[in-house]
């Protein structure tokens, strides 16, 4: 299983990025997508989820109302909308994901992780 997520970048704060995350390797449509974010001198943490059909979506409280996760499971794609940045959402930003189907699990049982992809949002 291998997860490859890009998209990050340099904006200003109040602006917007796309995240994506390709996956193969497996069934990508039974499986729950997750973001999470390690900033500098910070442990990483939860930015949101997404169940295996799209339908369930959670997210950080710090997120909430800004970013929105989806996926495209035609394109083995789980995508991080992130709106209205802050310069803390300055992080390198992990697409992963749990090795067991159709199961959400907690951040310890994600055993795929993509390579991240760094953010900085400037003031």
């Amino acid at each position: 299983v291998q997860l490859q997520a890009y998209g990050g970048g340099l904006v200003q704060a109040g602006g917007s990025l796309r995240l994506s995350c390709v996956a193969s390797g497996r069934t990508f449509s039974d499986y729950v997508m997750g973001w999470f974010r390690e900033a500098p001198g910070k442990a990483r943490e939860f930015v949101a989820t997404i169940s295996w059909s799209g339908a369930a979506t959670y997210y950080a409280d710090s997120v909430k109302g800004r970013f929105t996760i989806s996926r495209d499971n035609a394109k083995n794609t789980v995508f991080l909308q992130m709106n209205r940045l802050k310069p803390e959402d300055t992080a390198m930003y992990y697409c992963g994901s749990p090795s067991v189907p159709k199961y959400f699990g907690d951040e310890d049982e994600y055993d795929y992780w993509g390579q991240g992809t760094e953010v900085t949002v400037s003031s």
